[in-house]
């Protein structure tokens, strides 16, 4: 697949592994995990924060593998989902990085096309959860909203 933005042609990665069952060496089962899970997001910890902790730190190789359920769905039944996407947070983190950037440097002009970059998938990604039904349809984005969410 090809990027977005750029003349590439792709991205090259490693794959996980293909695994159907539960390894011998993980430490939580079921119900467990599924607990240090909810604690882990009740201490402030983000969702691929709180799996990179689960998998390093106590031993869960795939939060699915063990208890079935993806990790988003078991924090929603805890009601404990984050207003806004993480992904869609992400990126308003870094646009409003570079907006702080780009006001002590106007003439960095590959930065403002950056930031134009970054603003275009933030309105694609927006659009797409106020489809699903992830953000209200009154959600609006703006550069100052974004400053007071990130903070």
């Amino acid at each position: 697949m090809s990027r977005i933005h750029s003349s590439k042609h792709g991205r090259s990665g490693s794959k996980p592994p293909v695994r159907n069952n539960i390894p011998e060496w993980a430490k939580f089962k079921d119900k467990q995990a599924e607990e240090k899970l909810i604690e882990l997001i009740k201490e402030g910890n983000t969702l691929s924060k709180a799996g990179i902790l689960l998998r390093d730190v106590y031993g869960v190789p795939k939060i699915k593998f063990v208890t079935g359920k993806k990790m988003l769905k078991i924090v929603r039944s805890y009601g404990l989902e984050p207003k806004i996407p993480e992904d869609l947070l992400a990126l308003m983190k870094r646009a409003v990085y570079l907006n702080r950037h780009l006001k002590n440097n106007p003439n960095d002009l590959a930065n403002l096309r950056g930031l134009h970059l970054i603003e275009a998938k933030i309105l694609r990604l927006v659009k797409y959860y106020k489809r699903i039904g992830r953000l209200p349809e009154n959600w609006k984005y703006s550069l100052d909203s974004a400053e007071l969410l990130v903070k």
